[in-house]
């Protein structure tokens, strides 16, 4: 049936403004939990690790999270452009919930891990639809930049309050309660997202739907196995079970190649990425990804494991990066559409992210903290002038018919720029880190000592630290010294990953040419939508 109101919805929108603008709260709340679970979860996440006592999970906490988006991003971004949108929030935001509930309950870092991976499958559940919700309200790009201020300033609430949360929470409360403040921020998005967000659907895809649950399930399967195998490398090397894993990843994404040139509705639709308007901002979704998701989980690592500050005090530091994301994007919205040329906003997002890790990758204990503030800084305001222009360009591209898939598309493949980006880093601080430990043992002759000073979870954990300084002066070594070593290694580790964060986001000016210069035209005429 179609929409029917007492006041007819200004042009550019479905909906009349007070429908308009409850249906926008109901999408700001959805958009506050995911952005609050992930600022606070960075914070936290040295002190959990240091408890559960698993710094090799450290990368997973994240990279799980992401797998399982990555697999239910196109899966549920097709399904709400078949069925409408609504039934997928309510569903996902339950999921989202309930996982974080057991992610505060983990006894385990395998625990913690599969908790997470439940939590992704509900977080990829609310990108995959949440964020298609708006183009649906707006279908003039004018108008929903306009909206779009609204979900800036859900991010701006969490994203501001959120690392400084992750700190105060866990020197309070315990880490326990970074996830069990998820559970009223779920409740009120439920509330909302019932009670006021439309079930807009599309009437020319009524019927049955097939699900292309083969093509899922070689995605996990490959990025899965992938993963592994780049988490083992660094301890097993080139054995047995790490090149089995890699033959394992390279069969599924072949496999996937050919079956979704051949499947009736694949869930990755080749043809977009033949599409020379989108192919480019996938590219760059996923290079974003990368260096966004390194540095909300390495920076506050560097902060609190190699510069010694407490988590209140990384959260403090971690703060401007994320609120810039939200600030960023609101003078984006102004300015994107009185420039001439929208698509220069890409290249000053990518030249503020490059030079951010590029001076973080400088950054030392004995540097000014106003100095480090202001990188965190400017490399938010480059988030916040890169995602979303690559949102609206690629909705803007793709069109009517495949917008949720194409959001989905690029929210996912930032998700696994940003697999990419924990896995590689981390793998690269977890040898590096484990190098320069050993070299400094070594030269102390207290090889012994390698088990104790080899995790970096003993520059969190004050009450190790403690007890393992006293442990050492009692076997005649100079345990003060070799701490502050083991630190600089893990400094010099963190240091290296950044600096290939910068070399990903230079990647990025350069490759910004490839996207066709987009023109944000008004739309002449909206979309034929029902209304349940």
């Amino acid at each position: 049936m179609t929409i029917t109101s007492r006041e007819a919805p200004p042009a550019g929108q479905v909906l009349p403004f007070w429908e308009s603008l409850m249906a926008m709260f109901g999408i700001a709340f959805v958009v506050m939990l995911v952005a609050l679970d992930q600022t606070v979860v960075g914070t936290a996440l040295p002190t959990v690790v240091a408890e559960l006592q698993g710094f090799e999970y450290y990368a997973w906490v994240a990279t799980a999270y992401l797998l399982a988006s990555v697999i239910t991003v196109p899966i549920f971004g097709r399904l709400g452009d078949y069925y409408g949108r609504k039934p997928f929030v309510m569903a996902s935001i339950i999921v989202f919930t309930g996982a974080s509930a057991l992610c505060g309950m983990a006894t385990s870092m395998p625990f913690l891990v599969l908790a997470r991976a439940l939590q992704g499958i509900g977080g990829g559940m609310l990108v995959g639809t949440a964020f298609a919700c708006i183009p649906d309200l707006f279908p003039d790009s004018h108008v929903r930049l306009r909206w779009q201020v609204m979900m800036s300033a859900a991010f701006g609430i969490a994203n501001a309050i959120g690392p400084s949360l992750g700190g105060v929470l866990t020197e309070w409360y315990g880490w326990r309660a970074v996830f069990y403040v998820n559970l009223p921020v779920g409740l009120l998005g439920l509330v909302f997202a019932w009670r006021y967000l439309p079930h807009l659907r599309h009437q020319s895809h009524a019927g049955p739907i097939r699900v292309d649950w083969l093509g899922a399930a070689l995605i996990g399967l490959g990025l899965g196995s992938l993963q592994l195998s780049v988490e083992l490398l660094p301890r097993h090397g080139f054995g047995a079970g790490t090149v089995g894993l890699l033959l394992l990843a390279v069969a599924a994404l072949v496999g996937l190649w050919h079956w979704e040139r051949r499947s009736p509705n694949p869930i990755l639709p080749l043809d977009m990425f033949r599409n020379p308007g989108l192919a480019p901002l996938f590219l760059l979704a996923v290079l974003v990804g990368f260096t966004m998701f390194s540095l909300l989980l390495y920076a506050p690592l560097l902060f609190q494991g190699g510069f010694g500050y407490s988590p209140k005090e990384a959260g403090l530091l971690v703060t401007p990066l994320v609120v810039c994301i939200t600030v960023g994007s609101i003078l984006n919205g102004r300015i994107i559409t009185r420039v001439r040329n929208p698509n220069a906003m890409l290249y000053a997002g990518f030249i503020m992210l490059a030079l951010a890790c590029l001076g973080l990758s400088q950054a030392t204990r004995d540097m000014s903290r106003h100095l480090l503030l202001a990188l965190m800084l400017v490399g938010g305001f480059g988030l916040g002038f890169i995602m979303p222009n690559l949102t609206v360009f690629a909705q803007q591209t793709a069109g009517r018919t495949q917008l949720g898939i194409a959001t989905a598309m690029l929210q996912s493949l930032r998700m696994v720029g940003g697999m990419a980006g924990t896995a590689l880093i981390g793998t690269l601080v977890d040898r590096r880190y484990a190098d320069g430990v050993r070299a400094a043992l070594a030269g102390a002759g207290a090889n012994d000592w390698m088990p104790r000073l080899g995790d970096p979870q003993v520059l969190i954990d004050k009450a190790a630290q403690s007890g393992l300084l006293a442990q050492l002066h009692q076997a005649g070594h100079n345990g003060a010294l070799l701490l502050e070593q083991a630190r600089l290694s893990l400094v010099g580790a963190i240091h290296l990953g950044l600096v290939l964060g910068a070399v990903v986001a230079a990647l990025g000016i350069w490759l910004a040419r490839r996207v066709p210069p987009i023109k944000l035209e008004r739309a002449v005429k909206q979309a034929t939508m029902a209304a349940e």
